[in-house]
């Protein structure tokens, strides 16, 4: 959590300097190709106002970030997302509202431009944000038990060498290749005492946990219901049973 806040903090901070520097120290370098542009249109710009809304645009941005920020101190389950969502799309509509200051020859391409760039980058997110966040389930078959779902996957019995119902989730130190959620964590992740791990699903604080090894990496999860978690456990408990005999 602390280090989500120093980024965030960061960032914010990077704005508003950028931002005041622009604005009120009139370093328009400090904007992304103004420099290369003709020194008659570098004049037309300033007189429509360009580099100085862009400088401006910073400085919200940033203020923004910060007054968002103790949203993370607080209860508020989707505090980042909500912070980085705020920053992406003031940004980017901020883009869409600035090509009006472009030169005329070029507002109207700019304006394309900065509307593609919001739809595209916005719309993107918000479909993997909303991937993520799809349900799963684990499936208990006569031979294996599936997860499903992103990150899922298909494990026989036979190759589940332990299995245990944790009360606490070991931490996790390092994302490899998933999805961190606040609430939920699902793909390659490594946990501490136990190297690379799979973590399939986990929904946070929600114990218990399952934990399977099966094969080379270890497999931990969980439903939102603890009585959901603890089926799973007894049934694939009684799957290695049966097997065993």
């Amino acid at each position: 959590m602390i280090a989500i806040i120093v980024i965030e903090l960061f960032i914010a901070l990077l704005f508003i300097i950028m931002g005041w520097i622009v604005r009120f120290k009139k370093v328009y370098g400090l904007i992304s190709g103004f420099n290369n542009r003709p020194e008659e249109e570098q004049k037309q710009l300033i007189e429509n106002g360009y580099p100085q809304k862009t400088g401006s645009l910073l400085l919200i941005t940033g203020i923004g970030m910060i007054v968002l920020l103790p949203l993370n101190l607080a209860s508020f389950t989707y505090a980042t997302e909500m912070v980085f969502g705020f920053m992406l799309i003031l940004l980017l509509g901020g883009m869409i509202y600035i090509s009006k200051f472009e030169v005329s020859h070029k507002r109207k391409r700019s304006y394309l431009v900065s509307s593609i760039l919001f739809f595209v980058i916005v719309g993107g997110i918000a479909a993997i944000t909303l991937f993520s966040y799809q349900g799963y389930s684990l499936v208990v078959k006569d031979d294996s038990f599936e997860v499903t779902g992103m990150y899922g996957k298909e494990w026989n019995y036979d190759s589940i060498t332990e299995i245990e119902l944790l009360e606490e989730l070991p931490e996790t130190t390092w994302k490899e290749n998933g999805v961190g959620l606040p609430t939920l964590s699902k793909g390659h992740f490594k946990v501490e005492g136990y190297g690379s791990s799979l973590l399939l699903f986990i929904q946070h604080h929600s114990p218990p946990y399952i934990y399977i090894q099966a094969g080379d990496k270890p497999i931990f999860i969980n439903d939102k219901d603890p009585t959901v978690t603890k089926k799973w456990f007894s049934q694939i408990e009684e799957k290695i049973k049966k097997g065993s005999e």
